[in-house]
C-alpha cells in the first residue's frame, strides 16, 4: 500500500507542477456565454428482441402498440397483444449549439418497463422533444449495448447493463435551436469553473492579445468583452481568437475525498502546518469452532450435541509517531505519512484529522 500512496503523490505532484508552469487556451476553461447544448427526451419502442422485453403486465407498452398499430390501419383489441419481444423506452439526447436541420446526433435508450435486456433490438421512429414540448430531432436505428445476457438451464451470464444502449448518429435534426451569444456590441465568456482570480487573468489576457477589445471580468463566472468595430461583421473570427489566447488558471487548495471508493485527490497550493500524527489499528478476530458433545453412556439422550466454542483476539498496531513538517508540496506530506505505514484509506482518515486540528489549509470536500 505504500508504493501506492507514493505512486499517487509523485503522479498528483507531476500534474500539479505542469499545471503551475504552464498556460492553457480560454477555450479549455471557458466558453462563449449563450452557445449551449439543450437536452431533448422522447418515448418510443424497441422490436425485435428475443423474449427479453416487457412482460404483459407492463400495460402502457401494451397499450402504445395496440396505438402504433392503429395508425398502420391494424386493430387489435390489446388484451390479444403479446409484448415480449418489444420493450418500452425513453430516449435521450444532447443537441449541441449551432445544430442544423439534417444533423445527426447520438441517442440514449432506456427501458421504462420489465425488460430483462435490449439486446438486438431496433428503436422506432420516436421524436425527440424540448422543454419547449417542441419535436427537435427524430432517433430510430438499431441499438448498441457493449455487453450481453444470456440464460439457459437455470444458469445466466451478463456483462455490463444490458437495459441501456445508444444509437449512435441515431437521431436526425428536424429543427433549429436559435441561439445568440452576442448583442451585436460585446459579448460574455462563461467559466467552466468560477474563480475571481481566473476571470480576472482572462480579461487580462485578453486585453493584451486582442487590439481593441476591452475585456473586464463582471464576477467569477464571467468576463465581458467588446467586440471592436473592425470585427463585428465577422463574429466568428473575433470569437475563434478569443479562444485561442492563452492564460493561467489559478488552483483553489482543495482535497476531495471519496470514501466510498478510498479516492483521494489534493489540489495545488495546499499548505500543511508542523504537526505530529500518529495511526494505528485494532483488529478484533473471532474464531468459532464447533465441538461436538458425546452424551456419556447409557446416559439415556443418545443425541450429540453440538456447542460453540469462539475465541476472540484483539491485536492492536504499534505504530510510531510521525512528525510532518511544514510542506508544501504532495510529495513531501505523503512520504511524511508514509512512515506511519498507512493505506490509501488511513490516509483519508489523517487528513480530515489533520483538517480538524487545524494543520491543513485548504477546503476539505467530502463527497
Amino acid at each position: 500500500m505504500k508504493r501506492t500512496i507514493t505512486l499517487i503523490s509523485v503522479i498528483a505532484a507531476s500534474l500539479l507542477t505542469v499545471l503551475a508552469n504552464s498556460q492553457v487556451r480560454i477555450k479549455d476553461i471557458a466558453g462563449i456565454q449563450g452557445a449551449r447544448g439543450n437536452h431533448l427526451m422522447g418515448y418510443g419502442l424497441v422490436i425485435g428482441l428475443d423474449g427479453s422485453g416487457d412482460s404483459n403486465s407492463t400495460l402502457f407498452t401494451a397499450q402504445t402498440v395496440v396505438n402504433m398499430l392503429q395508425k398502420l390501419g391494424v386493430n387489435v383489441p390489446q388484451g390479444l397483444i403479446k409484448v415480449k419481444n418489444i420493450a418500452a423506452v425513453i430516449v435521450t439526447a444532447e443537441m449541441p449549439a449551432f445544430a442544423k436541420p439534417g444533423g445527426l446526433i447520438d441517442v440514449t435508450v432506456n427501458s421504462i418497463g420489465d425488460a430483462k435486456s435490449l439486446q438486438g433490438g431496433t428503436l422506432l421512429q420516436a421524436p425527440l422533444k424540448g422543454a419547449d414540448d417542441e419535436v427537435y430531432a427524430v432517433a430510430q436505428g438499431s441499438l448498441s449495448i457493449g455487453g450481453f445476457n444470456f440464460s439457459a438451464g437455470g444458469a445466466s451470464a451478463q456483462k455490463n447493463h444490458v437495459t441501456v444502449g445508444r444509437v449512435p448518429r441515431g437521431a436526425r435534426i428536424e429543427r433549429e435551436v436559435p441561439t445568440t451569444v452576442s448583442d451585436g456590441q460585446s459579448l460574455e465568456i462563461a467559466l467552466n469553473q468560477p474563480d475571481f482570480t481566473t476571470a480576472s487573468r482572462i480579461a487580462d489576457a485578453i486585453n493584451v492579445k486582442v487590439p481593441g477589445a476591452d475585456a473586464s471580468a463582471l464576477d467569477p463566472y464571467s468576463v465581458r468583452v467588446t467586440i471592436p468595430p473592425a470585427s463585428r461583421g465577422n463574429l466568428v473570427k473575433f470569437i475563434a481568437q478569443l479562444e485561442s489566447v492563452s492564460v493561467k488558471p489559478d488552483t483553489s487548495a482543495k482535497i476531495v475525498i471519496n470514501e466510498r471508493t478510498g479516492t483521494l485527490v489534493v489540489g495545488g497550493d495546499v499548505r500543511i502546518s508542523p504537526c505530529v500524527v500518529t495511526h494505528g489499528n485494532i483488529r478484533v478476530k473471532v474464531d468459532n469452532t464447533p465441538i461436538v458433545a458425546i452424551p456419556a453412556p447409557f446416559s439415556g439422550d443418545g443425541k450429540p450435541v453440538i456447542v460453540p466454542q469462539k475465541d476472540v483476539t484483539v491485536q492492536e498496531d504499534k505504530n510510531q509517531l510521525a512528525a510532518v513538517p511544514a510542506t508544501t508540496t504532495i510529495d513531501q506530506l505523503v512520504t511524511a505519512l508514509n512512515a506511519l505505514g498507512a493505506t490509501p484509506r488511513d490516509l483519508i482518515n489523517i487528513l480530515q484529522a489533520m483538517k480538524q486540528a487545524g494543520s491543513i489549509s485548504a477546503e476539505l470536500e467530502l463527497q
